[in-house]
Parts: C-alpha cells; structure tokens; sequence
C-alpha cells in the first residue's frame, strides 16, 4: 500500500519546524480568508491526485468560506461524541471512509510586495492536511488547534497563486484529540501569508517578573537576532534586546488589575508591538502565589464554539466571552482542552483572566475502548513512537503563547491517563519556560506536575484534602517520597460544577470548602457555552441541536449540552448562581448590632473602584436609599461599618447593600453590580385571620368561602375562577443532574420512575365536612408500588380568603429522596401575569439560590420558564410570602404562604416536560398550571459529579404546611 501520511504517527513534515511565538508586525501580510473552491470526497484520495495542479479545472466546485467547518455548510454533518471514538479504535489507521476536503485558492500578491522570505501560516485545520503551492509541495501536519508554517518566498508570484489543500477528517491525529466536543472539520482559522524581510525577527520571548517584597520588576526581552526595545512609559527607547533592565518600581500585571506596558521591539527592517504585563508566578509552602499572594481560582472551562460557524470564532465573538466572564465574577479561565485562538489570550492579557492553557491532547476514548472502563489497553501516551508528537504539540503551544501574561500555568493535556511521553512534556516545558507551574490532571500520583488537580470531587473529598489527609495515590502508596511530594502541592479543581441543563447545585458550599482550606485554591466550572448547533428547519420551529440530530452512528446526546451560558450566549441561571457566589466582595450582617460587614475577597487591589450604595424596602417597595461611606478596603481584608439611619417601617423590611464599578471599566460601564447582600430589618406582622364562615352543602358538593368543591372534595372553582386540584405533587421533570447519565449509581430519576413517582394516582378515603372545615383525606400512591402518602387537606373560609393545611404522611419508608412535595393546581390561561414576594428575580433551588434576592417581581408565565435546550424541571422561585395570577386586567387570584412557599407556573405540564426532548417541542396547552411547593429536591450536579448534599436532599417524611387563596384586584 502506498504512504499514508496521515496515518503517522508523527507531527508532520512542514517545510519551516521551529514554532514561535505569534505576533503580528508591520511586515507586509496577506489574509487569505474567503470563498475558496471546495470539493467533499468520501475516501482520502479526495478529488483524484492532481487536483492540486496550478490548471486543474475546479470550475464546477463549490464555494467554502475559509476560515469555516466544512459540516457546518452542508457537506456532510457533525458528529457529537464525549469519550468513544467515532471510528473503530486502531492506532495510527483510520477507515477507508476518510472524509476529505479538497480546497482550491488564487490568490494575487498586493503591489506593495517585494521578493523575499514568506510564510504561510495555518492557525487551525481539523484534523491532518497537506498543501501545495503554485504545484509544489509544502508538506502536511497534524494538531488541528495549532499553528502550522511553511517557507513559500521563493514559490510566490506576483499573481495568479494557487494554493491547494488536501483536509482529512480523520486521522492518527484524531487518535490524540478525543476531546468532549463536536467533531467539525476544516480549515477552522485563519490561513495567512506574511512576509518576513531580510533582518526580520524569527522569534521572541517577552520575560517580565515581578518582587511583590520590593516593587522592582526584571524584563528580558530575549530575540532569534539583535532588536532595539523600546517602552516609552518605562523610558526604554532603542534599549538592545537579550539584555536584563531592572526597575525600581512596577506596577505588576493581575487579573484584577491587567496592567500592561506597550511598546515595540524593532529591527532596521520589522516593527512588533509587544504588551509587557510584570507579574511573578510561584508555588510557595504548598500554596499557588502570584505576585505573593495566594490566589484562588473562580474559574470556568471555555470550549471555542459558536451555535452558526462551530469553532469559528471572530475576535468579536472572544471578547463578548471574556467580557461576560468579567461580568460574571470569574477570574480565570481554562482553555480546555486546546490552545484557543490567539486573540483570546490578548483579551485576557488586556482585561484580566488567569489562564491555565491547556496542550491538544486528548486520549479519552482509549479508556473504554476495549470494553472495560479505565483499561487505557494502545494508549498512546506511554508509546514511544508517539513521543514526537506529543512533544511538538507542546512546543507549538508554548512557543505560541509564551509572551501572554494572563497564563499562569501550562496544561499538558486532559483525559488521556498517563505515561512516559507526558513525563517528556513536563521535562521540556520547565527546560523552556521555569516561571509557570505544570498542571495535569492525569498525573494524580504527582509525579511531574507541579499542581495537584482533580475532577468532580465531591465536598467531603475536597475537605479533606484541604487538610492534606486524602488517600494516597495507589502508585505512591509504598513510595513516602512520592506520596509526600503530591501532599505538599496546592489542589484545584480543573473541572467541578458540572453545568448541565438546571444547575449546578453546591456552589456555594465548594466556595466556603474554598474559603476553609488554603490547599485549596478554587475550580473551574465546566463548562462555558452550551454547544447547541442551532437548526432551522424549513417548516417548525428553530432549536438548538445536539448528538443524535445528525444520526449519528454513535453519538453522546445532550451530554454537549452543558454549559452556563446557552448557544446563544444568553446568561442561564447557573451563570448568575455563580456570580453570586464569586462575588469579590461579601457583605452581610455585622457581628455588632446595627452593623454591615464588609469583605474583600479580591487578590490584590482594594475596593477604591467601588461605589457602596444601599436602599430599604418594606415587602418589595423601596422606602428610603443612598449612597454608603465605605472606606477603601485593603485585598483580603474585612471591615465593619454603621448602617444608614433607617425609617420606620410597618412589614417585612429589607435592607439591600451593593458594590458597583465607580467608573467605566473595559469589560462593563460604571454603575455595573459587583456584589450585593441583604438584611432583613423587620419581619413582617403575624396575620389576623377574619371570622370562619361555615361549609355549606351544594347539589354537587361543597362551598367553603370563596371555593366550590366536588362531592370528592376536589376544587372546582374559587372567586369565580375554574381550577383543577389543588392536590399533592410529588413529582417533577428529571434534570440533567437527576439523570445522572454517567454514573449509574447515582441515578436518582431511575429510582424515583422504579417506585412510581411520575404516575402517582389518587384514591379518595373520606370527604368529612364540619361547620367551619372540610377534611379531605386520600391516599396517593402508584402502580407496582407498596410505597405512598397518606394525605389530609383541611379547607377553611373567612372573609374573602380561602385556607388549607396540608398534612402529609409518607406510607412506608421511603428508600429514596422524592422530587418536590407541595400542592398543582390549573388556573384559566387568561391567569398569565405574575406578581411574587419572595426571592427573585431568576430561578432558584435549595442548593443554588444564592443569586436570588428577596423583592417584589412582576413577570408574565412565559418569562419565568428557563429555556433550557434539553426541557426539565426549571423555574421554580423560593421563599414566597405572597404570589399574584392575574389577567391583563390585574384581576385573579392570590395566594399566600403561612410563612414561605415555592412555586412554579408554566404553560404545560411536568409531563409535557418529562416527554420533550427540545424546547420548541413544548406546546402551550389552554390551562395555567401552579406547582406551590412545600419543599423540593436539591440539584447538585451528579451529571458529572457529586449528587446533592444531604442537607439538600428532599427525604420523605411528615410534613405539615398551609397556603391561604383570596382574591387579586388590581394592584
């Protein structure tokens, strides 16, 4: 058989080798993005072997823009796979089936361009190409999120250049990049020719340290040739490079404060702006330091991806991310599980992100490979032949990337065990560059990482290895050295708050671990965005798709689905769960009466960039506010100050502090929140019920008050309104997390449909009505099940208010947590507008509610649904004094809890829900319908991690709770 290239096993064969760092200059440059011809064939032999010909006739191709996804514009479809390889696992081969794109491309010189050395550079093909120019050979590479290079000066000509491509889909390549991610090939990035005159700068390597002790910063500026640096704010003009300058007096570079230097580094025939960010990176007693102080990483997992174009991303698309991340509170971000494209790192250097940039490896697919999890049986990672290629996809990223103050630490890869090539890597990268630290997940032994990093860990787990009393690893368990070395290193979280559908639950309880334990330096959610390709089908609605949608051979579902912002970048309720509980600055109580604490949990700057304000509202409605004297408060340090003097008030009484920007700041305007926290002044009177009135027999039941009842005791209409129910719900729509889909064990929809908790059926025992109540009793259970509850419900009447108290009694011991227990009813749809008092304004649950805020907060039913891609269980609002149905009239219902309840309203059922697959699935029916809960079940994020904590968790068990019905009039 002939050569496969692009089943070798090594890099690649481009005619220029040496990586280096990217950096645009004044050298004259060609962008060659565009229309380009394009041909899909089936096999690796593409269009045949001399489509590449300066003459070949591609007249009857089709046009693909460049840079783009060649799935994404119709020529074959994505594949969505999250550990198994999509094509049978035989390291280097790939099938026959060989997906491969054959590009075409003219191109003229600009009139400007003198003859001399160029180079055309690929930032990103997916996954192995080759490439001719003007009918030569350039060669071919594999590393599909990497940069490629190849000397063309002497093939150019003025006009008329053909550059042809050759892109496989698959290849030995593919075998090292099983990232959890849409497999989308093509040439995905820019594609470049630029010029390189005689006397231009091959390379350059921007060293800037910092002495937190002494303010003096170093910076080298080391070259591949002798340049002039010039920084005119630190009054270097034509300084020689590859010399040390010391200053006396810096100020560093952090993600809080990205401070950075501009400047130039010049030859007589090339200009490169560079941006010096002083900062100093180091691992001291056990913990990660930058600029001499701990850090703790808020940090999020960031796939490049976009709902239209994939992995194509505009600079545009990289700051709307960076800015929502700043936004969000987040200080840190991880590039899983590649290096992204250069202009993400810029904006993190300009607006400040701690990144963690992560190597184009990824193995996953080798651990289930052979039938058995973690077998890892052909994993190239300890197979010498592929050394090679592991060291060259880590040397591309490092020399890319190197001058970036924003990273913080090198990643050498993700998922793909371990073994002696990673060992090489870890070697070579502290040869290179000793001023970062080396992180590795796969390396939980600790052998030649410089962090400890885990995965989902769950709360106890990560207590303890706060104390530094985890387990030893199994390979350190007879080497003390070893064990010892890994015990001495700071721990994060590399991935934690698995951001899958609703939630993640337990954020704040792993910030408080965070808090406790200075080992433990935070996490990194996963993940970002979810990737939701958006579909628009000729005839219905518009949704988001996920694995499967393409018919897939093998796909992994919705399991893509898992990110804090939706496809369309749009904020989910994770995302604003986060915010809160990563705020920079807490404010509560004080510990002295009459008293706000205030705390400042930022690394290194004060709260001088901070205006405090502050306003009282008395049940939802603001009463008095201003502004609140706050001194500035130095980094890590907590103050008191006097509360405003308040008026007096007459019910439930708030008051509300916030911390937001003084000033315009790059990433959001002046006035944007930061923090907030609330004190509850005044709690509001005990109601004063009216006089009961007596239940009245009716030709078809019963009247209490306001209410008509059937013979069965079953609601039929109150104040003039029909309604279904009340009566017990015990059951809602299963959440990502409650599937659980990747760790059987902790299924919990599994357990809840076993013992019937989506098909409860209601018998009725005894309708007993007295002079001033009804008692209805019944008996909930389900088919197949001994399990059940035996339910009271007490009906009252006084005045214009109708009451019940709601007794439950779980029949059995329930061997499982149970979803919600509380009260559905039907409204008429005419009901749509909603009025609440309680938390606010987004969806909260018992385990993520920290971003809701107690308030007044008006929304029609169809806002208060949470669009998730995959539909479950969402919506639910917490601690609610008082909720309003009303028409557009402002006439309806209210109803009032004794003293909070939750509540849901949507347009369709728990079971339209259970059965939709996509959102757009979901049909309004002609009912409102009203889930008012005593309590729920938590979310944590067993998607991928830690079911809820069992303070979190709904046990079956006695419950008594009341809820009060009375009219609504326009408010």
């Amino acid at each position: 058989m002939a050569y496969r290239y692009y089943e070798d096993v090594s890099p690649g064969s481009p005619t220029r080798r040496a990586p280096r760092a990217f950096f645009r200059s004044d050298s004259a440059a060609v962008d060659l993005a565009g229309d380009w011809r394009f041909r899909l064939s089936d096999r690796a032999e593409g269009t045949g072997p001399e489509f590449w010909k300066p003459d070949a006739d591609d007249a009857g191709w089709d046009l693909l823009p460049v840079p783009s996804h060649w799935v994404m514009h119709g020529h074959g479809h994505p594949i969505y796979t999250n550990v198994r390889y999509p094509f049978p696992v035989d390291p280097p081969h790939v099938p026959t089936e060989n997906p491969t794109g054959d590009y075409r491309h003219v191109f003229d010189l600009p009139d400007s361009w003198t003859d001399g050395a160029a180079v055309l550079r690929f930032e990103g093909v997916e996954s192995c190409f080759k490439a001719w120019l003007n009918g030569e050979e350039l060669g071919w590479s594999t590393g599909s999120r990497l940069p490629t290079e190849f000397d063309v000066g002497p093939i150019l000509r003025p006009a008329g250049n053909v550059l042809a491509v050759r892109v496989h889909q698959w290849s030995a390549g593919s075998y090292v990049e099983d990232q959890d991610m849409w497999w989308l090939p093509g040439i995905f990035r820019s594609v470049t020719l630029v010029a390189r005159p005689e006397g231009s700068l091959d390379d350059l390597f921007v060293q800037a340290d910092y002495d937190a002790a002494t303010g003096a910063g170093r910076l080298l500026v080391a070259t591949d040739r002798p340049a002039r640096v010039s920084i005119p704010e630190l009054g270097l003009d034509g300084h020689p490079s590859g010399t040390e300058i010391a200053f006396p007096d810096i100020e560093p570079w952090s993600a809080e404060r990205p401070r950075l230097y501009d400047g130039v580094v010049a030859t007589d025939t090339e200009r490169v702006p560079i941006r010096v960010g002083f900062r100093r990176v180091e691992i001291v007693d056990g913990e990660f330091r930058v600029n001499g102080v701990r850090i703790v990483f808020r940090g999020v997992n960031r796939h490049e991806f976009h709902p239209d174009t994939g992995r194509v991303l505009t600079r545009e698309d990289a700051r709307a991310d960076v800015e929502l991340m700043k936004r969000h509170n987040f200080n840190a971000v991880r590039t899983s599980h590649y290096p992204p494209h250069p202009d993400f790192l810029d904006l993190c250097d300009e607006l400040g992100l701690w990144v963690i940039d992560e190597c184009d490896i990824e193995t996953h697919g080798f651990g289930k490979a052979h039938g058995v999890d973690n077998a890892w049986v052909g994993n190239p990672s300890d197979d010498p032949a592929w050394e090679p290629a592991y060291l060259d996809r880590m040397q591309r990223m490092v020399e890319r990337d190197k001058n970036h103050p924003s990273i913080v630490m090198w990643s050498l890869g993700n998922e793909a065990n371990t073994g002696q090539n990673f060992e090489r890597m870890a070697q070579w990268t502290r040869r290179r560059d000793p001023s970062r630290p080396i992180h590795y997940e796969g390396d939980r032994a600790g052998r030649y990482v410089d962090v400890y990093s885990l995965m989902y860990t769950s709360h106890d787990a990560l207590a303890a290895i706060g104390r530094r009393e985890e387990p030893a690893h199994p390979d350190a368990e007879d080497d003390p050295v070893l064990d010892a070395r890994r015990r001495a290193m700071p721990f994060i979280l590399c991935e934690y708050g698995h951001a899958m559908g609703n939630g993640p639950g337990g954020l704040s309880d792993y910030d408080a671990l965070f808090d406790a334990h200075p080992r433990c330096h935070g996490g990194f959610i996963w993940e970002w965005i979810d990737h939701g390709i958006r579909a628009r089908p000729q005839t219905g609605d518009e949704y988001f798709a996920y694995g499967g949608d393409f018919g897939e051979e093998i796909h992994d579902g919705n399991f893509v689905i898992d990110g804090l912002v939706f496809p369309d970048r749009t904020p989910s309720p994770g995302l604003i769960e986060f915010a809160k509980v990563s705020e920079p600055v807490r404010i509560t109580a004080g510990s002295t009466p009459g008293t706000i604490g205030i705390r400042n949990r930022y690394h290194h700057v004060d709260t001088a960039h901070l205006a405090f304000t502050w306003r009282l509202e008395d049940e939802g409605i603001e009463v008095a506010s201003g502004s609140l004297p706050v001194p500035p408060i130095p980094a890590g340090r907590s103050i008191e100050v006097r509360r405003p003097e308040l008026p007096a008030v007459d019910g439930d009484a708030w008051l509300t502090v916030e911390a937001a920007l003084a000033s315009d700041h790059d990433y959001a305007p002046s006035g944007h929140r930061v923090a907030w926290g609330q004190v509850q002044v005044r709690s509001a009177p005990a109601r004063v019920g009216g006089a009961p009135v007596p239940v009245t027999p009716t030709t078809s039941g019963y009247r209490v008050g306001a209410a008509e009842f059937d013979a069965d005791g079953l609601m039929t209409s109150i104040h003039g309104y029909d309604v279904t129910g009340p009566r017990l719900d015990v059951w809602r729509a299963p959440t990502d997390n409650d599937r659980a889909s990747r760790r059987a064990p902790q299924r919990v929809e599994d357990d809840w449909r076993r013992f019937g908790l989506d098909r409860m059926r209601h018998r009725i025992v005894s309708v007993a009505p007295a002079d001033d109540s009804l008692l209805v009793r019944t008996k909930v259970g389900a088919s197949a099940t001994r399990f059940g509850f035996d339910v009271a419900y007490r009906w009252t009447g006084a005045d214009d208010t109708v009451a019940v108290e709601v007794s439950v009694r779980p029949d059995g011991e329930w061997p499982v947590p149970i979803p919600r227990i509380g009260l559905l009813l039907a409204l008429p749809e005419t009901l749509d507008q909603v009025e609440w008092y309680g938390a606010g304004p987004g969806e909260a649950y018992r385990d993520s509610r920290a971003a809701a805020g107690i308030g007044r907060y008006r929304a029609d039913v169809d806002a208060m649904q949470t669009p998730y891609v995959f539909p479950q269980e969402n919506g639910n609002r917490t601690d609610t004094r008082w909720l309003r149905l009303t028409d557009d009239s402002g006439h309806g219902l209210r109803i009032d809890g004794d003293p909070v309840f939750d509540f849901t309203v949507r347009r369709w059922t728990s079971g339209d829900l259970d059965q939709a697959t996509h959102a757009h699935e979901l049909k309004p029916r002609d009912q409102i319908f009203v889930n008012l809960d005593h309590a729920h079940h938590g979310l944590g994020s067993a998607s991928c991690g830690p079911i809820p904590l069992p303070q979190h968790q709904l046990q079956a068990g006695d419950v008594t709770f009341q809820l009060r019905f009375m009219a609504a009039a326009t408010s």
